[in-house]
């Protein structure tokens, strides 16, 4: 079976977050207008997830109607619905913002691109190919791998 990707109207930014922390790909900007985005959903062959009734009416067969408002309830209606096959594996693999992909990088390749604390106390970094955003291990990744598990494991 193919992997499921998304395209995320902009009412749905908590929702496309969450499915990048869980590893999904998933296009988001909230300036493209619905009928352009239904568009580039068709041609980039993703699902297209919407609250907007009209938006997913004239979206075609491969748009859904979330009627939940909480992103929590919205990924338990997804999983509902798709076969969503999270893994923690896949777990913070791409970067919540841009939805770039995550790779290893060297603390001597960051230690201008950080605070000079986490630059010396982190014991690993992660970089987005897409903005370049640096992330590293801090206090609230914890809660967040817990609300992926929550959400999309139990």
């Amino acid at each position: 079976m193919d992997e499921l990707r998304f395209a995320c109207d902009a009412m749905l930014g908590r929702l496309a977050r969450w499915l990048r922390l869980a590893g999904y790909d998933v296009s988001f900007d909230p300036d493209v207008p619905g009928p352009a985005l239904a568009g580039q959903a068709r041609a980039d062959n993703r699902w297209l997830l919407t609250c907007d009734r009209e938006l997913a009416g004239m979206a075609g067969p491969r748009a859904l109607l979330l009627r939940e408002r909480a992103a929590g309830k919205q990924v338990s209606e997804l999983r509902g619905r798709l076969p969503l096959a999270a893994h923690p594996s896949r777990f913070l693999t791409r970067c919540s913002c841009c939805n770039g992909l995550l790779e290893e990088i060297g603390r001597e390749a960051v230690i201008d691109r950080v605070p000079p604390y986490v630059a010396t106390h982190a014991d690993r970094f992660v970089a987005c190919r897409g903005c370049e955003r640096v992330y590293w291990p801090g206090t609230h990744v914890g809660k967040i791998v817990h609300t992926l598990e929550t959400w999309f494991l139990a």
